[in-house]
C-alpha cells in the first residue's frame, strides 16, 4: 500500500497546501469539490505541484509533518526541484 504526500497551490509563488493521503485521485477530487480543507477551499488551491510516494505510513506522516516545519522558500525550492513552472501534475492536467 502506498501513501502520498503532496503539495497544492494556487498559482507559482501563491498560497499553498501539505497534505498526506492513501488515494491521491480520491483527495485531490475532494479539494477540488471543496470536501475536507476549508484553507483550499478559501485559497482556491487546487493544482498539484508535488507529490512523493511512501510506502510506510509513519515514513509519510513524519514527512508530512516536516515540510509543515520548513520554511517557505525551502518549499519552493523543493517544488521548483522537480517542477519549475508549477504546473498541475494530476492525472487529469497532464494529458
Amino acid at each position: 500500500m502506498s501513501y502520498w504526500v503532496y503539495i497544492l497551490a494556487h498559482k507559482k509563488g501563491g498560497a499553498i497546501y501539505i497534505g498526506m493521503t492513501r488515494d491521491l485521485s480520491q483527495r485531490l477530487y475532494q479539494h477540488r469539490c471543496g470536501r475536507h480543507s476549508s484553507h483550499t477551499q478559501r485559497y482556491s488551491i487546487h493544482r498539484l505541484v508535488y507529490a512523493e510516494e511512501h510506502e510506510d505510513l509513519a515514513d509519510a506522516q513524519v514527512r508530512e509533518h516536516r515540510l509543515k516545519r520548513w520554511r517557505r522558500a525551502w518549499k519552493e525550492a523543493l517544488i521548483e526541484s522537480v517542477n519549475p513552472e508549477w504546473n498541475d501534475l494530476s492525472p487529469a492536467h497532464s494529458e
